[in-house]
């Protein structure tokens, strides 16, 4: 146990692990990667805050989101985990938020088989390279026609219009042209002086790591080269970099 432990903090023995839960779906391994990986389902709920909905919500949605990401994921299939959890949370969040936005709420079945055609549209979208049919999505979820043609007339009728739902007659003027919207500049400028906060208690060997990898996009091989270091001791820097990102980032918040 405290060798599995200790194996989530190497990046390589962190693989072995996740390899190891694929194979056996253990529980105690499942909760323990989930430990290892909430930080990514903090770091997308902090992103969506500040929307009319409490932090702590988002947070629990996209707690709850990493753990199906988890039981969904395949290592042989050559992605990250990261990279795979990163699009499930964020689709997770924006589905809590589309629910929340119904104007009538509908029952659990209903809402259930809204997100299954969702998703089989998106499988089948890229399946044929087009949109799919009604009759072929409920072939895909084993329904009826008539069932995807009433969940879909009842998603529409539920929704709330669209901020690009035409207010005039002449189809010149959106709903979004009189919302008002928050300056995306003023976003930019905190983030660049949060970067430069951050990169100020940095060391020149950091630093560089940072420009050379996020700035200049090269490899952890290019720049242990160029260094003449280890890839391996690229890689621990760069974990170490983020997990100091990481922690000012938990303070501003």
């Amino acid at each position: 146990m405290n060798d599995q432990i200790a194996a989530l903090n190497n990046p390589v023995q962190e693989e072995e692990l996740l390899a190891e839960y694929c194979r056996t779906r253990s529980l105690e391994l499942r909760n323990m990667l989930v430990s290892k990986y909430l930080y990514i389902a903090e770091i997308i709920a902090k992103k969506f805050a500040n929307r009319g909905v409490d932090f702590d919500d988002l947070y629990q949605v996209a707690s709850l989101a990493l753990i199906k990401a988890l039981e969904r994921y395949d290592i042989k299939k050559g992605y990250k985990f990261s990279s795979f959890a990163t699009p499930t949370i964020v689709g997770e969040i924006k589905n809590y938020f589309r629910d929340r936005s119904r104007i009538i709420r509908l029952p659990r079945r209903e809402s259930e088989l809204i997100k299954k055609i969702e998703n089989a549209r998106a499988q089948l979208s890229n399946q044929y390279g087009r949109s799919p049919k009604p009759e072929e999505i409920a072939s895909y979820l084993n329904i009826t026609t008539e069932e995807v043609l009433e969940i879909m007339d009842s998603t529409y009728a539920t929704t709330i219009a669209s901020l690009d739902y035409f207010i005039d007659g002449d189809g010149e003027t959106d709903l979004m042209s009189v919302v008002g919207t928050e300056e995306e500049s003023y976003k930019l400028i905190e983030y660049k002086d949060f970067i430069k906060r951050v990169m100020d208690t940095m060391g020149e060997l950091e630093q560089k790591i940072i420009y050379e990898r996020f700035y200049k996009e090269k490899s952890q091989r290019e720049i242990a080269e160029e260094i003449g270091v280890s890839q391996m001791y690229i890689s621990r820097m760069e974990r170490k970099i983020i997990d100091k990102f990481r922690r000012y980032l938990k303070k501003d918040g």
